[in-house]
């Protein structure tokens, strides 16, 4: 290859990751080094569009895993710059925060211990992270989600575009996958719309469901729908419950790698996200899943979709539930 073919190829290939104006690659942090924020490092690191700082308070475990996954890059034909590192002066001018750090519900601890704990991993990260990247996108993956989701909103004081919470899109991807094997058809052809607080409370809109375009309801009766709403509403359960010591980090990373390039890609792709309505489907001053655009801005509008009686009364009980745990934790930050 010649010297003008080789600047060629470097001219094509710094033009795949044009968005916005700026050619290069923008930087991105994962906070928590788990299997979580580790998976979600290497498929940001993969796509060769941006570069990905993995942190972690656990000295090692960050360095390591980022070492491997920059000598993973040679192989999968990406220029990434990956580091793992515990100093947050590493992650200064990131686009993207994306918070995964915390600990799960261990036996014998209560609701309000776990929020506590979770409340407070959250608040530190979130100062740290804030006062090196002022202008960043927080991308809050930490549960119980929504409530930790505010716990960010309320310690960065920033405009609720800038706040996110990862929950409907795993929700949704998660019901998709169920439908799409019950029916043996791709999951491309399944759409799907999930509201509501993360967790057995969500609320999986049956109506905006649909294979190839056409509603569920004319694929399958309605015990086979139900069975899968229950399935979905216990998916992440389900996997605890199989692998004994652990839980989702697949299906979770892959979600937060699709709201982070349709942020960054500003392509308006509209998902179910946790986001702060402001009376939006009767819902005021209070984070809960519902279906966003997301662009460079972040949240760049909430879609509105008419609900039934009943969808709206199961929404109600699932944002009264969050509103609850929020009450607790305001006393914790």
């Amino acid at each position: 290859m010649t010297r003008a073919m080789i600047r060629e190829w470097d001219k094509a290939s710094s033009k795949r990751c044009l968005w916005g104006g700026r050619v290069g690659r923008e930087k991105i942090t994962v906070v928590g080094a788990g299997n979580v924020g580790g998976t979600t490092a290497q498929r940001l690191a993969e796509t060769g569009c941006y570069d990905v700082v993995l942190l972690d308070i656990v000295d090692g475990v960050p360095q390591g895993k980022g070492l491997d996954l920059a000598q993973s890059c040679t192989l999968v034909g990406s220029d990434a710059h990956v580091e793992g590192t515990g100093d947050y002066k590493a992650t200064t001018g990131s686009s993207v925060v994306i918070i995964t750090s915390g600990v799960p519900r261990k036996p014998g601890m209560s609701r309000e211990q776990l929020l506590a704990t979770n409340a407070k991993i959250v608040k530190d990260v979130v100062q740290q992270a804030v006062a090196v990247s002022p202008k960043a996108i927080l991308l809050v993956v930490t549960n119980p989600l929504d409530v930790m989701t505010y716990v960010a909103y309320k310690v960065s004081k920033f405009p609720r575009e800038r706040v996110i919470g990862m929950a409907g899109a795993l929700d949704a991807a998660r019901l998709r996958a169920f439908v799409a094997a019950e029916l043996r058809v791709s999951v491309e052809n399944v759409q799907a719309m999930v509201l509501g607080g993360h967790g057995d409370s969500m609320v999986p809109l049956m109506r905006y469901t649909t294979v190839a375009g056409v509603p569920l309801s004319e694929w399958l009766p309605k015990d086979r729908i139900d069975a899968l709403v229950k399935r979905t509403q216990d998916g992440g359960a389900e996997i605890v419950s199989l692998l004994k010591t652990g839980s989702a980090y697949y299906a979770p990373s892959a979600s937060i790698v699709s709201m982070v390039e349709a942020i960054l890609k500003d392509s308006h792709k509209i998902l179910p996200c946790a986001t702060l309505c402001r009376g939006e489907y009767g819902v005021d001053q209070l984070f809960v899943g519902v279906p966003v655009k997301l662009g460079r801005r972040g949240v760049e509008e909430v879609v509105q979709l008419k609900l039934t009686s009943e969808e709206q009364a199961a929404l109600m009980k699932s944002a009264a539930g969050v509103r609850e745990l929020c009450s607790l934790v305001d006393g914790m930050i």
